[in-house]
């Protein structure tokens, strides 16, 4: 039995893994441990711990974290708690493979722990390009300690193996937001508008807009010529979901709640929608807005138009349903123009997603299931082969 420690420390990320941990929890090859941290933990980001316990897993170590200072040094200070919370839980728990997704620093705090302690780490959605933001950086040092990679599209196989990684040890799986979009379900449309105390036909855009980590203001100038621009579709409410508790967060929070309240009827802050009902508003929204990576990776398989705003995502694979806007109150304005037009709406439900097709749990599971653990934890340098030869 291969013993699993599946890490989380966002709603979000959880949402993605949860496929996987199903999997992981019904199947007698494995034992599942689920390690909770971050904004997990915390009353101001929503307590989605409980979102975890109610889909029925049980959640084995908390790892809370000092989040209420958004700067760079209470950053670190979260990652320091965090790496030594996962390093205790490691020694505890004694799994064969950690598994975590994504690029944000508790996840770099787990590699480095589980790295240290000699545990095979198994990383989903390597590869990827984010280049406004740091959490660019924090992917590509947990690939580095990682063994296994688990990445979304082949352009990102070759990046991983391009930084040294065997081949062998790189498999294209698919995105697993696509895994979530089949199995949700769905909430019915007049239910989730009641619940959003809107009338049954009421056409919204569906907004997340997370700190941008490597701007001076972490996204705040972007973030207000969004809101601006919003204010000229009034023929559309708004519903805001929370944002991440990375640097910078108390400002991006404090203007969207400050936002909302002013607008009581249109727009609608939730800190946390819970997984069915995100999936289900994405699919009845009109369009897509803001700096998520859920714009760019699950609303294009949704069939649903989406504006990005700015760089924090800046690098990866787009669909053709993707418009990209600079974060300027007039280039918002004209992308989402461009989104609510027939002709454009139309369009995205016809693009094609370049993050493959849905079962990316399963094949991830296949691979842990038949992989020898213990050649894992020694690895070599893969060189690229030499075309020619470098000048001199």
């Amino acid at each position: 039995m291969l013993r699993v420690a599946v890490v989380t420390g966002t709603r979000a990320e959880y949402g993605l893994l949860s496929p996987l941990m199903r999997i992981l929890q019904n199947d007698d090859a494995f034992k599942l441990h689920v390690i909770a941290t971050g904004a997990h933990l915390s009353q101001r980001f929503g307590m989605t711990v409980n979102a975890i316990l109610e889909d029925g897993f049980s959640v084995d170590t908390r790892i809370p974290l000092p989040l209420e200072d958004d700067s760079a040094s209470g950053i670190i200070r979260a990652m320091a708690a965090a790496q030594t919370g996962l390093a205790e839980a490691i020694e505890r728990l004694e799994p064969d493979v950690v598994v975590l997704l994504g690029d944000r620093y508790e996840m770099l705090a787990a590699a480095t722990a589980a790295f240290v302690s000699g545990v095979a780490i198994a990383h989903i959605h390597g590869g990827e390009t984010t280049e406004g933001a740091v959490d660019d950086g924090f992917r590509h040092a947990i690939t580095k300690l990682s063994q296994l990679h688990f990445v979304a599209a082949e352009p990102y196989r070759r990046r991983v193996i391009q930084m040294g990684e065997a081949p062998d040890r790189v498999f294209n799986v698919g995105a697993l937001g696509l895994d979530v979009i089949e199995q949700a379900d769905l909430v019915g449309r007049e239910t989730l508008m009641a619940d959003l105390g809107w009338p049954p036909d009421a056409r919204f855009l569906l907004m997340t807009f997370h700190p941008v980590t490597l701007d001076a203001d972490a996204g705040i100038n972007e973030l207000q010529n969004v809101l601006a621009a919003l204010d000229t579709f009034t023929d559309y409410r708004v519903l805001i979901t929370g944002h991440n508790a990375d640097r910078g967060h108390r400002g991006i929070g404090g203007l969207l709640s400050d936002y909302a309240a002013a607008r009581p009827g249109r727009v609608v802050l939730r800190a946390s929608l819970g997984q069915a009902n995100y999936v289900s508003a994405m699919k009845y929204t009109e369009a897509v807005v803001g700096n998520s990576s859920s714009g760019i990776i699950e609303a294009p398989t949704m069939r649903v138009p989406t504006v990005n705003i700015g760089d924090r995502q800046k690098g990866r694979l787009r669909s053709p349903s993707v418009i990209d806007s600079r974060g300027d109150m007039a280039s918002v304005t004209e992308g989402l123009t461009r989104a609510l037009s027939p002709s454009f709406r139309e369009a995205a439900t016809r693009a094609v997603s370049p993050y493959g097709t849905p079962g990316g749990s399963r094949r991830i599971a296949d691979v842990l299931r038949n992989v020898s653990i213990g050649a894992l934890t020694h690895k070599r340098f893969y060189d690229l082969p030499m075309i020619g030869q470098l000048a001199t």
